[in-house]
């Protein structure tokens, strides 16, 4: 009795070793395809909301943490000095159009001048024809002694006074036409001028149009800073807009890991806000270095006082659709696990390699030739 009693309590201490590392292997081979971590957080491509001119706030039209959409109004600055500085640059647009008006009626006038100083051209050589042919009769006549020697000299006298009509008449005509060659370059600078104040007025009405601040993006406003009667200037910070539902996460996992990701395998993540709640994603992209490179003030591997430490590469990960994940906030925190036996496409460095690279210029530019 004894005997078999002992050879229970081995049979069954084996089979509890047997169970135990039975578990314990489907425990390891169930753990060993995940790589995890807690250095993840939610992000989005939050949009901060600057004012492109300068001016005091009219009007504050949204509040903190309220819904908007792409378009809508958020802040009105007071528009009175960009609606002066408009009406100002439509004047001067009216007084350049007025001068190319002035400059063509000119235009036209010079024309009908030159029309009439080319008639008197025409009608000066007629006259100098006329003189000529009388010439010629009368040195025909003077020859046979048929007029007297000063009926001669009177018809030569009136040959070379119509000649130098025709010099006349030709070169107040080539005059005219100067001044109306200068018209056109006063016409072309008139036109300039137009153009120009064309342009103000263009950048006086999208001034008129940027005191209305409106939301670029479709979001919840955060972090609003501005009031009513506030002086804003170009460039400071009014309020932010992130984008709710187009958050992802940010995973940073140790050098050590990254071995074992690829592009496109599934993610499980949790949230400490949403306890109990799985969240599904999958990899989307590698940072093309690691967090240290992109901190304020990177670190000097080359200092005497080096020591080695385990970098972590960030990872940006997408989110399924699904209503916890439009749920989850920016900056909150994360852990992350990522199923390595899942389906994926490029790994790390299939996906480095892949990246396009720099090549160094070899040969001199042709403009520095």
């Amino acid at each position: 009795m004894n005997a078999w009693t002992h050879n229970r309590k081995q049979i069954a201490a084996g089979a509890a070793i047997a169970l135990v590392i039975l578990v314990g292997t489907l425990w390891w081979l169930e753990e060993s395809r995940w790589t995890k971590t807690d250095n993840a957080y939610v992000q989005a491509d939050t949009a901060i909301i600057s004012p492109q001119l300068e001016g005091f706030v009219a009007e504050v039209l949204v509040q903190e943490n309220q819904a908007v959409t792409i378009g809508q109004p958020l802040i009105q600055i007071d528009p009175a000095d960009a609606q002066s500085e408009l009406e100002q640059a439509r004047a001067a647009l009216v007084a350049a159009q007025a001068g190319v008006r002035a400059v063509e009626a000119q235009s036209a006038l010079q024309s009908s001048q030159v029309n009439e100083r080319n008639a008197a051209v025409q009608s000066a050589e007629a006259q100098s024809r006329l003189a000529a042919a009388d010439l010629a009769r009368a040195g025909m006549l003077s020859e046979r002694g048929l007029v007297a020697p000063q009926r001669l000299q009177t018809a030569r006298a009136s040959a070379d006074q119509a000649a130098a009509g025709v010099a006349q008449a030709r070169a107040a005509l080539q005059a005219q036409r100067r001044s109306l060659g200068g018209l056109g370059a006063s016409r072309s600078e008139a036109m300039a001028q137009v153009r120009a104040a064309q342009a103000r007025v263009a950048q006086a009405e999208l001034a008129v149009t940027r005191t209305t601040i409106t939301a670029p993006v479709t979001g919840v406003v955060g972090d609003l800073s501005a009031r009513p009667g506030q002086f804003v200037r170009p460039g400071a910070q009014v309020l932010a807009i992130v984008p709710l539902g187009r958050a992802y996460v940010v995973a940073n996992f140790k050098e050590t890991q990254v071995g074992h990701l690829r592009i496109g395998q599934t993610v499980e993540i949790r949230a400490d806000a949403f306890p109990g709640q799985r969240i599904l994603g999958h990899i989307e992209s590698f940072a093309p270095a690691s967090g240290t490179e992109f901190a304020m003030i990177p670190v000097e591997h080359a200092s005497g006082n080096f020591t080695r430490i385990t970098q972590r590469l960030p990872v940006r990960i997408a989110l399924e659709e699904a209503p916890i994940a439009t749920a989850l906030r920016p900056g909150l925190s994360l852990q992350v696990r990522v199923d390595t036996h899942s389906e994926g496409t490029a790994s790390f460095a299939e996906a480095a390699v892949a990246a396009p690279t720099i090549k160094a210029e070899t040969e001199t530019p042709e403009s520095l030739r």
